[in-house]
């Protein structure tokens, strides 16, 4: 079975060269490894990787969550596409081969686990944790009632799609500041298909972000959700952000770490500040909405699109 890795590149440092190393030892050899980028690529990529990476540059403003990555799906004629961020590093040579061992005729999507990284903070440590635990599991749409907006989840930080279910659904939404992932596993979960998470395909992939930060990338989310209603409006979120707090809680006690907590309600208010805003973001002047959004290039040409 034939495989790509599209990688869309922006800023990066020196962990795309680090993936595209252990790219190179997986037990799956990916064909091709198709990076869309700014032109803003490190220099001295590995020359053994060389002929298996095609290049595609864009312009600065056309560099989009689902579209630049839609232009890497049109660029493959492999059997299978796995999207990866620049930012994601294989943990083992085994990434590749687990994330296409879960694909099938009516799997829509297998993602993987990703792990922190040795810097990485606590609080955001147990995040990943809750997020990503160590058992991997399937969904299906009869899971809706019970999992909610959970049903959803997969991320394309690390994440496998046959290439033909990809399509049929008509790949990411091509203009969209948050949530293309999600937004494809709703498309695929009420289209009958399924999603997986292979927690044994695992990827470093962590950042310790501060409150404003949080706040601004929960803005977008909130956004995101609000401007897709046919998708969001009838699954819940706020009970999987409680389980979220509930667990994280738990570790800390665990782990006798509760001077933590103090910070994680202030992470936590940012994130509902953030991400309450951003429903809303229909009633606030264009000033505010930019200036709460971490996407800025998002909102260019929108000024008097309905918000004053």
């Amino acid at each position: 079975m034939s495989v790509d890795v599209i990688i869309p590149v922006y800023k990066p440092d020196e962990k795309l060269n680090r993936l595209l190393a252990v790219l190179d030892s997986q037990t799956i050899k990916p064909r091709r490894i198709i990076i869309v980028h700014t032109g803003e690529i490190l220099s001295g990529e590995p020359d053994y990787l060389a002929k298996n990476i095609c290049f595609r540059k864009i312009a600065r403003g056309e560099f989009d969550h689902g579209g630049s990555r839609n232009l890497g799906a049109f660029l493959s004629d492999a059997e299978v596409l796995v999207f990866m961020t620049q930012d994601a590093v294989p943990a083992d040579e085994y990434l590749l081969e687990g994330l296409v061992s879960s694909l099938s005729a009516n799997v829509a999507v297998a993602y993987a686990r990703q792990l922190p990284y040795e810097d990485c903070r606590a609080v955001e440590r147990y995040i990943r944790e809750f997020n990503y635990p160590d058992k991997g599991e399937r969904r299906t749409k009869a899971d809706l009632p019970v999992r909610g907006i959970k049903a959803f989840c997969s991320s394309n930080v690390c994440a496998a799609y046959g290439k033909e279910i990809f399509h049929r659904l008509g790949g990411f939404e091509e203009k969209t500041i948050f949530n293309e992932d999600m937004l494809f596993g709703a498309k695929a979960i009420l289209g009958g298909y399924a999603v997986v998470y292979t927690a044994d395909a695992k990827v470093y992939h962590s950042h310790n972000l501060g409150l404003l930060d949080q706040f601004h990338r929960n803005f977008d989310n909130g956004v995101s959700q609000a401007e897709h209603p046919e998708v969001f409006a009838s699954v819940s979120s706020e009970k999987e952000g409680m389980k979220l707090v509930k667990y994280c809680i738990s570790r800390m006690k665990e782990d006798r770490k509760l001077y933590l907590v103090p910070y994680f309600v202030m992470n936590c208010v940012c994130r509902y500040a953030g991400f309450f805003l951003g429903k809303r973001y229909k009633k606030l002047p264009m000033w505010a909405v930019r200036a709460c959004s971490l996407n800025k290039q998002y909102w260019d040409g929108r000024e008097n699109n309905g918000i004053s």
